[in-house]
Parts: C-alpha cells; sequence; structure tokens
C-alpha cells in the first residue's frame, strides 16, 4: 500500500511548502482549499471543499480512499486568523475562526481517524500557535480557537492510540506567511525577541518536525504539543 498524506490548506503558505516537501520524498498527497490550486505534480491530489463543512469532509475522504488509498498521515494545517482588540472583535469573526480552526480540524481528525483505525493506523499533526501559551493581545479569539485544538489533540491522542494512530500539535512562531501580512512590524519584532531563540521560524523548521512526528521510530510519541522557537 502506498503511503498517502492528506494535508488541509495547501493553495499556499505552509500547507502548499509541506505539500512540495512530502511530495518530494516520494510520498502521494492529497490537499485542499476553498479554491483552485495551481500546484502540478503527478502525486498530487487536489479537492476543493470547506473543512467546516460535515458532507463536504465524509464526500471528499471517503473519494480519497475509494480512488487513491487511505489515509496515513493526516496535517491540519488550514486555518485562519484575526487580530483585534477583544472589545473590538465582532461574533462574525469568532464564528468564522471557530468554524475553521475548531470545527474544521475536528471533522478531518474524526473522519479521517475512521480510515486509519480500519488501515492499520497512522499520524494525526494538527497545528496550533504560540498565540495561546503567550496569551497574545490583540489575539483572543485565535489563541483561544487554538487552545481548543490543543486540547482536542491531547483527548483525541488518548482515545485513538489503542488504534495506532498518534495525535500530536506542532505551534509555529511567526513565519513570513500571509497570515502575519496584517500584523505591525513591531509587534513581530517585539514577539521575536521574547522567544528564546531570537528569530522567524521558517517552513522548514516546521517541515523537519513534521518528519520527526510521521517517523516510524515516533509511534511512542503523542498528545503532545510542540512549539517552535523555545517557547513553553
Amino acid at each position: 500500500m502506498s503511503n498517502l498524506a492528506f494535508i488541509t490548506g495547501t493553495r499556499k503558505g505552509i500547507g502548499r511548502f509541506i505539500a512540495e516537501h512530502l511530495l518530494s520524498k516520494g510520498w502521494i498527497v492529497a490537499g485542499c482549499s476553498r479554491r483552485n490550486s495551481d500546484l502540478r505534480h503527478q502525486n498530487y491530489h487536489h479537492f476543493n471543499f470547506d473543512i467546516s463543512d460535515e458532507s463536504a469532509v465524509i464526500k471528499t475522504l471517503k473519494t480519497v480512499k475509494k480512488t487513491l488509498f487511505p489515509i496515513k498521515v493526516l496535517i491540519n494545517n488550514a486555518g485562519i486568523a484575526s487580530m483585534n482588540h477583544l472589545l473590538l472583535t465582532p461574533l462574525e469573526s469568532y464564528e468564522t475562526i471557530f468554524k475553521t480552526n475548531v470545527q474544521g480540524t475536528f471533522l478531518m481528525l474524526r473522519e479521517t481517524a475512521k480510515q486509519m483505525s480500519r488501515s492499520g493506523g497512522g499520524r494525526i499533526i494538527n497545528f496550533t500557535s504560540i498565540a495561546n501559551p503567550l496569551n497574545l493581545e490583540g489575539e483572543a479569539i485565535y489563541a483561544a480557537s487554538k487552545a481548543a485544538v490543543e486540547s482536542l489533540t491531547k483527548t483525541a491522542a488518548k482515545e485513538l492510540a489503542p488504534m495506532d494512530i498518534t495525535v500530536n500539535a506542532i505551534g509555529p512562531t511567526p513565519i513570513e506567511t500571509d497570515l502575519i501580512k496584517l500584523v505591525p512590524k513591531e509587534k513581530i519584532e517585539s514577539l521575536v525577541k521574547n522567544q528564546p531563540i531570537q528569530r522567524l521560524g521558517t517552513c522548514d523548521d516546521i517541515a523537519n518536525t513534521i518528519d520527526f512526528l510521521m517517523k516510524p521510530e515516533s509511534n511512542f510519541i503523542t498528545g503532545q504539543i510542540l512549539y517552535l522557537g523555545g517557547i513553553n
């Protein structure tokens, strides 16, 4: 059976980088976004759908299993952020952020784990953020959504361990992607100065962590939240 990784949010940014990284290592990769992707590779398969839409998630993952292979690795990368003072945050922002970051992660995790439980197990890697442990001002709702993802990660790790499924989460430091374009430069600089390792993160840092969690030798690691840059 060929190794298939499903990555959410592969149209651009970190998700795109991870997709190309795994393709270069010989993986078959399925990716998704709400809009079309221009990523072209003989082993890449793109699906257009909203990860917060339950029926779309179920339909797509059934198609992946039927036309490709059962998913061995799920990387829940898709997410959205919004920076605003708590008192100026509209309900719409809360609903949008939680729908993608929490509901989308949950649905993808649940449906993928069903496949993995019947096909010998697998690896699930969620994405969180240092915004949660650092309680970053202006990111209350975003940080809260990632706190929910971390809680889901830890509980899912316990429930899925008997099925040989590991569940971990990666919390990157600021990386130069569209997600931080609207963040004031001085805020990013201040954040980096407070990190033990004082530099912006890179997509290579994330790929290295994913490679580690995907290694066969990492099958004893689950329920962990790995913050990058020395944050704890």
